[in-house]
């Protein structure tokens, strides 16, 4: 039997709904993110630099995608012959198959994959967060305070904090109540859904917790409360660093806008490269009348017109008089020739026509209850049609007719 310290398993199978038509057609960690990467390529990276070559990706919802692109695992150096990443859909058992029905049920489902390895640890990880962490220091700090249980943790705005897990610690860091998305919270100190269980614990609550008909297998909402419920030994991890949770169109727009903040994420850290299995040649090409200010640029662009404080992925052509401000232009699209594109997500391979009006009126026919904060979202493969206009909080999922203006 192989004998692993730790594995990782990462949460994959999530719908996403949140995120409106980009996830119409794949799971959200094959969302594209920052120019030439994928949201899944962040906890993948972070295994990879931490040394833990031992990970499974749970996946569900539309994996397709997910699937081709996590391949065999060489772009993360995860491609071994004792380990590896594996890709882990529900499967049919003896008797009968089912969805994964809460992120407990899901390791719950994949114990014998687990057993495999025979690891003393075990780290749950989300696909769906964007951050650099070293994992082998929350290890060792969970070996040191030999906890059953620890929770990486960040303080998060009060006024969010309903949103996530919220936890307090004494001051040993032991975790002295958890509540998950309370309605009024005692804290603002969040949970980041990163896990390290001391895996003989977990295997036996998982086990419980599937014979318990009253739970919703899940470990915000079950696992972590019963275990500090009867007395284990619980304890936060503090993360002094950039996090973000992706899951609606308006934080995926404002964790791309964060890579322009210089104090924010640095995806060109020499010490913390993010592996990525993108295979990018060609440069980009500025025409004559581009002007590009604040913007991130990748590899294969063509731009002839203006790009101010935006992220632009492979790909991508913006024609002459075109303005793109405050957006996030996915692989392959096409702005056309005079339209102007302010606080827009561009779906890959969308194509805006000439002379279009995106994201600067309140014109309301296609808002959205996915769209806040004036972030409007084009799904991908959508034509709108020259002379068109999407007003703020928009999500098109197919072809705008023009000459709306």
């Amino acid at each position: 039997m192989i004998k692993k310290e730790c594995i990782a398993m990462i949460l994959a199978g999530g719908q996403g709904s949140r995120l409106g038509v980009l996830t119409r057609d794949l799971a959200k960690p094959a969302v594209q993110y920052g120019g030439k990467y994928r949201i899944i390529d962040f906890p993948l990276t972070n295994c990879s630099h931490s040394g833990i070559d031992t990970v499974g990706v749970l996946t569900q919802y539309k994996p397709l995608e997910l699937n081709t692109y996590i391949g065999s695992g060489q772009a993360w150096d995860l491609d071994r012959n004792d380990g590896g990443v594996y890709v882990l859909p529900p499967y049919m058992r003896e008797t009968a198959g089912e969805w994964y029905k809460g992120t407990a049920n899901a390791i719950y489902q994949n114990i014998e994959f687990i057993d495999k390895f025979n690891p003393e640890y075990v780290l749950i990880l989300s696909g769906d967060h964007i951050y650099k962490m070293n994992y082998a220091r929350m290890l060792d700090f969970h070996i040191e305070k030999k906890a059953d249980v620890t929770i990486a943790m960040i303080p998060v705005p009060m006024e969010e904090a309903s949103r996530f897990g919220i936890l307090q610690t004494d001051d040993n860091s032991q975790i002295v109540t958890f509540e998950e998305k309370p309605a009024n919270p005692k804290s603002n100190t969040a949970s980041m859904g990163i896990y390290i269980f001391t895996w003989k614990n977990l295997r036996k609550e998982l086990i419980a917790d599937e014979n318990d008909p009253a739970s919703s297998n899940d470990f915000g909402k079950n696992i972590i409360p019963k275990m500090l419920g009867q007395g284990d030994r619980l304890f936060g991890y503090r993360f002094e660093g950039y996090w973000k949770d992706v899951g609606t169109v308006e934080s995926l727009w404002q964790s791309n806008m964060d890579i322009l903040e210089s104090d924010c994420l640095n995806l060109y850290d020499e010490d913390w490269t993010i592996l990525s299995k993108s295979a990018l040649a060609s440069p980009h090409v500025l025409g004559k009348n581009s002007k590009v200010t604040d913007s991130f640029i990748t590899e294969g662009c063509y731009i002839d017109g203006t790009v101010r404080h935006s992220v632009i992925f492979d790909g991508v052509t913006i024609e002459n008089g075109a303005e793109v401000l405050d957006s996030v232009v996915m692989s392959g699209a096409i702005i056309g020739e005079g339209s102007r594109v302010y606080k827009t997500i561009v779906g890959p391979g969308a194509h805006i026509g000439c002379n279009c009006s995106i994201g600067h009126t309140d014109e309301d026919e296609h808002k959205s209850k996915y769209c806040s904060g004036g972030v409007s979202l084009i799904g991908a493969d959508v034509t709108i049609h020259d002379g068109a206009t999407l007003g703020k909080n928009s999500m098109v999922t197919n072809d705008v007719e023009g000459g709306k203006r």
